[in-house]
């Protein structure tokens, strides 16, 4: 039944135009306000659900900024839409036309009566606002605490202080700069930056440190690490609150850092914030040391206990690990997805998969070639040593242009992360020998010596035959994986392909294994030709050859020694390493991409995600009604109009007001858009890893600070100076805030154990007790807390005899310790046994006192 509107001279309805038509309001208040300005008498006598039930008014009387269209299907009003746009006059050029809808005429009276309804009404709206503004004041104002004068100025002193350590943070500046010897500072950057602030006119820096003593720091290192650490874990917590809001997480680490002589292991987490936008933060270091059980174990408690985040949550993982770390992390996801299965491991968008597939393998040669292009990486990053290698690459490819100009623009920053690293670096192999002895040489002495010596150590590299054959045998395996690791770190549509077409890799790299005598024959040639190339011998390692010397066994021939230790264990451990990383579940979660609308559009809408969903069936709203929201789902893009463009990513996808209407997609791809193999579409997220990455490069190793760092690489996170202050506040002393580090592990033991507190139990007032006289250890006997003191532990005891004064008190008080001697029951205790001063201790006296001196 086609809808008609309701406005007078309006005569459009639903079978003849494309416009929306909408209900009146149930809500009696703008109901009645509609109805006021159609201008329909007959409509007053009827009730607003009469109304809502029958009469429609089409769009074409509300103005467009009011009228939103959510989809090429759904045409929506904004709450607090009116309809102003009448036609109340065409009737009178025509009046001998009957008109259905009559319009009312308005007497002054009525007009009166509209003016003062709606005056009314915006007097009330407005005395609403401001009583709820009032309250907001009012609640807000008994909610704050009442601070004294001097709770005010000692809050406006730790704000100062935390925005100096902020901005240090921000610029990578560590707070001491170095010492001159054990007993002296060269500098220090805080202090500085204080008496900077001071002179600048800190009114409540000037008053704190004016009470200071004049040989005494400004800020105690112990103070420093607690704003550094208070600091720290404001940032991380602001990026927490958005990863347990997003739920769904992934674990990235990165490569090991050292601090102090300890190997710690980055962590990133990958997830998508409230604003569907996919982030990956920097959060923590975590210490590398045990096995990899303990590291597990390590990492579960970061990450739940600390972090309060649930492990049930994690969907994925990625270790981006190097050297003789990369066994131990594979040990690690194993043992991680056997607890959690859903925890998939992956490669990380972050690193290019041939990359990440030559780490994997644990060959000590494969892992020389992976450390000398490290090393080449950070060799070439200064201009003079670019230049120099453009030179050698000219020089030797003199005769062909075309190649030189390819390599240098090839050889530009970064290259030695690229998917195609290997085919780079065979072609770079003569130059780069020519590079590195033209440094050495140094004819122009325009290079230091350490600049020099790194150029022997990489030509001695480099000119080895092995390294040679190992280079060109992973060129040739990797070229396989290539084109796949390469959609793997591409659009939507580029990873969904990359997944079904990995049988394909895997057939070509069986076909290799299969035939590896030939293959081998023709890598080996090539490996002989760019080392004749190089001038480079052709032997077989000598630390073989003296093992087979010591063996006596009988002369191997070279080409079947490179054939048996690196192409055939080159060829398997990669062929194993792509079967464990791109297992059956992990090909089932990149398949459900389909889900993307331009993803269906290239498959013809044909997409059976409904076979791939269990996976994540348990983190679905919904999973019953799966299979019907998935066709609605594909019915809608497949039927869309032809002006409606089809969302190529998930961020896209996720960004559409109306997927909200299909909560299992939603929910879908959130959980597929934080697994750590999709690249980020934010580009300052992408440059987490880089950022800490610049960080450690910039700042001298014996500066490296785990808390700047942490401030330095989330300089995007925003925090609040108020907050940290609070923070501040509630885990130290207002009072003494420059305690020294014997008080400060004091207060840290009695928060951690009951030993810590019995020893703090120990308060000021009994050390003055013990020294107002020499009698204070009689009357420290007499009374309850002599009691008490005499009733100490073994551990009390030794407190009371290092503590100050009170300790001296009792060595050198002859009337005291005859009071110990004589004093009763108390005497006896302290003569007989531990057991008796145990329970002399739980006695009432023992309990009141002690709570009398907390």
């Amino acid at each position: 039944m086609p809808n008609f509107c309701a406005a007078p001279n309006c005569t459009r309805k639903s079978t003849q135009s494309d416009l929306a038509f909408f209900r009146f309001p149930r809500d009696p208040e703008r109901c009645r306000i509609w109805v006021e300005n159609c201008r329909r008498a007959d409509l007053e006598a009827k009730t607003s659900d009469q109304l809502n039930k029958h009469y429609r008014l089409c769009a074409k009387h509300f103005d467009p900024a009011m009228v939103c269209k959510t989809s090429p299907y759904r045409t929506v009003l904004k709450d607090t839409a009116i309809p102003t746009i009448f036609d109340l006059t065409s009737h009178l050029r025509n009046p001998h036309t009957r008109h259905r809808k009559r319009i009312k005429e308005l007497t002054e009276e009525d007009l009166r009566k509209i003016k003062e309804r709606r005056l009314a009404s915006s007097v009330e709206q407005l005395a609403a606002k401001k009583d709820a503004t009032t309250e907001d004041s009012t609640g807000a104002a008994e909610d704050e605490p009442q601070l004294s004068t001097e709770g005010k100025e000692f809050r406006e002193y730790l704000r100062s202080l935390f925005e100096v350590v902020v901005m240090l943070g921000k610029q990578s500046i560590p707070l001491a700069a170095g010492k001159a010897s054990e007993a002296e500072y060269m500098s220090n950057n805080f202090q500085a930056l204080l008496d900077y602030r001071m002179n600048a006119g800190d009114e409540a820096l000037k008053r704190r440190f004016h009470a200071t003593a004049v040989n005494t720091e400004y800020v105690s290192a112990t103070q420093q690490n607690q704003l550094l650490d208070i600091c720290e874990n404001t940032v991380r917590e602001e990026m927490l609150m958005e990863v347990r809001e997003s739920r769904f997480f992934s674990l990235v680490t990165g490569d090991l850092v050292e601090f102090a002589d300890e190997k710690h292991l980055p962590l990133f987490l990958h997830f998508v914030n409230q604003h569907n936008v996919l982030r990956e933060e920097f959060l923590d270091f975590m210490s590398f040391d045990g096995d990899e059980c303990a590291l597990v174990e390590r990492l579960e408690a970061q990450l739940t206990d600390r972090w309060g985040l649930s492990m049930e949550d994690c969907r994925g993982q990625a270790h981006k690990a190097t050297g003789t770390s990369t066994t131990k992390m594979k040990a690690v996801a194993v043992l991680l997805m056997e607890k959690y299965p859903l925890a998939l491991h992956m490669p990380s968008s972050q690193m290019a998969l041939n990359v990440h597939l030559a780490n994997s393998l644990p060959f000590p040669n494969v892992q020389v070639v992976m450390e000398t292009l490290r090393r080449i990486g950070a060799f070439f990053r200064t201009p003079l040593t670019q230049d120099e290698l453009e030179k050698a690459i000219s020089t030797h490819y003199q005769k062909n242009e075309e190649k030189g100009s390819s390599l240098k623009q090839a050889c530009a920053s970064g290259w030695t992360e690229l998917h195609n690293v290997f085919d780079v670096l065979l072609d770079m192999l003569p130059p780069l020998l020519l590079c590195m002895d033209s440094i050495r040489d140094n004819g122009d002495g325009n290079f230091a010596d350490a600049v020099t010596a790194d150029a022997y150590s990489l030509t001695e590299t480099l000119s080895d035959f092995e390294i040679v054959v190992t280079v060109v045998i992973l060129k040739n395996v990797l070229t396989f994986t290539r084109a796949f690791g390469r959609n793997l770190q591409g659009e939507t549509l580029d990873v969904f392909f990359a997944a079904n077409s990995l049988t394909a890799v895997l057939h070509s790299l069986n076909e290799v294994n299969d035939n590896v005598d030939v293959y081998h024959e023709f890598w080996y040639e090539e490996a002989v030709s760019v080392a004749n190339v190089m001038e480079i011998p052709v032997t077989v390692p000598r630390l073989f050859l003296r093992k087979q010397r010591a063996a006596d066994v009988g002369e191997i021939q070279i080409e079947a020694y490179f054939k048996e230790y690196v192409t055939v264990p080159v060829i398997r451990g990669i062929m194993q390493e792509v079967e464990d990383m791109f297992s059956e579940t992990n090909l089932k979660a990149l398949k459900c991409l389909s889900l993307v609308p331009a993803v269906m559009g290239q498959m013809k809408f044909n997409t059976t995600e409904e076979n791939y969903a269990d996976v994540y069936r348990g983190d679905l709203p919904s999973p019953d009604t799966l299979l019907a929201e998935l066709h609605c789902w594909r019915i809608k893009w497949k039927h869309r109009g032809k002006e409606v463009r089809l969302p190529t990513t998930i961020h896209e996808t996720l960004q559409l007001p109306d997927v909200k209407f299909f909560p299992n997609v939603n929910a879908f791809l959130k959980v597929l858009s934080a697994l750590p193999v999709l690249k980020l579409e934010d580009s300052r997220s992408d440059k987490a890893s880089r950022r800490l990455q610049a960080h450690l490069d910039g700042v001298p190793v014996k500066r490296w600070i785990k808390s700047l760092a942490m401030l330095n690489v989330n300089t995007h996170v925003k925090h609040d100076l108020d907050v940290m202050v609070d923070k501040y506040c509630r885990l130290y002393s207002e009072e003494d805030p420059e305690a020294d580090s014997e008080e400060v592990a004091d207060a840290e033991a009695e928060a951690e154990s009951e030993e810590g507190a019995k020893a703090d139990a120990e308060s000021e007032d009994g050390a003055k007790a013990d020294a107002e006289s020499e009698d204070g250890a009689k009357a420290d006997a007499e009374s309850e807390e002599g009691a008490k003191t005499d009733a100490k532990s073994e551990e009390g005891a030794k407190a009371d005899a290092e503590s100050g004064e009170g300790a001296k008190a009792h060595a050198e008080s002859g009337e005291g310790a005859k009071a110990h001697a004589e004093s009763g029951e108390g005497a006896k205790a302290d003569a007989e046994s531990e057991e008796g001063a145990k329970a002399h201790a739980e006695s009432e006296d023992g309990a009141k006192a002690k709570a009398a001196m907390k």
